[in-house]
């Protein structure tokens, strides 16, 4: 939050009455899902170089099975339309005009304490910055889907790592929030990719050094584009696979290549 300064006028025979105290200025919070803690590594970033409060919220009843478990108990919950109960938040939402709302992305969107959340509080004519964790994507069909829920907010390009990913959320955090004009810096110009072309040999060798090892099937890239970082290039590969029913769909798949060929080029988000 910032404080106002007020300037003070000295006096000489008769001191000025006290000016009236200025209405607080609503200031921000990030507030939070973590389920393993790496999407609570992001939401500490982002209120470490924001200044925002923070808090982490829960579930009445906690996901606390292993993964085979939270998997199936989400699916019934999926199924049946229910979402989890929250626990009572500590923090006043009505002093904040600003929410960074993270949570990690199930089944391709955000996770259903989440959802709980939204139907037990009133984020109504505030502003949400959405940032979260994956393991493939989800940031845009999240972010669709928050928009979708809350008509009467404003929802804001947020900022998305994979959870293989996050010992680098400390860089990119930093670059979103200047990019953003959140936080004050210099922003970063990125140039557009280029026209989508046909994939060459190389472009194949460098889509399957970076998702050859991921454990879901990203599909048989087919196009690509490109575009110069300042130490990379940054690809986006339009992949065939097979969608529900068996029906074909094209994802969009982000790769990274270091210029430093002795750098394993690495995917960092799908769009489906």
């Amino acid at each position: 939050m910032l404080g106002a300064l007020v300037a003070l006028t000295a006096c000489t025979k008769k001191q000025a009455p006290a000016p009236e105290p200025e209405p607080a200025t609503p200031g921000s919070l990030v507030l939070y899902y973590s389920q393993t803690g790496s999407t609570e590594k992001v939401a500490q970033l982002i209120a470490e170089k924001t200044g925002a409060d923070i808090e982490k919220f829960g579930v009445a009843t906690p996901y606390d099975g292993d993964f085979n478990a939270t998997i199936a108990r989400c699916q019934e919950e999926m199924k049946n339309g229910t979402v989890p109960e929250i626990t009572p938040l500590e923090k006043d939402l009505a002093k904040y005009d600003t929410i960074y709302l993270g949570y990690p992305i199930w089944f391709g969107t955000y996770a259903p304490p989440v959802a709980g959340l939204l139907k037990a509080v009133d984020l109504k004519g505030k502003v949400v910055i959405p940032f979260c964790t994956f393991g493939s994507g989800g940031l845009e069909t999240s972010t669709a889907n928050l928009k979708a829920a809350l008509p009467e907010t404003t929802i804001l390009d947020g900022y998305g790592i994979r959870t293989a990913r996050v010992e680098k959320a400390a860089a990119e955090v930093g670059c979103f929030l200047v990019n953003s004009g959140i936080v004050a810096g210099e922003k970063v110009e990125l140039p557009e990719f280029s026209a989508a072309k046909p994939v060459t040999k190389a472009d194949i060798a460098i889509f399957n050094a970076a998702c050859g090892d991921y454990q879901m099937p990203l599909g048989i890239p087919v196009l690509a584009a490109s575009r110069a970082l300042a130490d990379a290039t940054e690809y986006v590969f339009t992949a065939k696979n097979k969608g529900q029913k068996d029906k074909e769909a094209a994802t969009k798949i982000y790769v990274v290549a270091p210029n430093d060929k002795n750098v394993k080029p690495e995917f960092t988000k799908v769009v489906r």
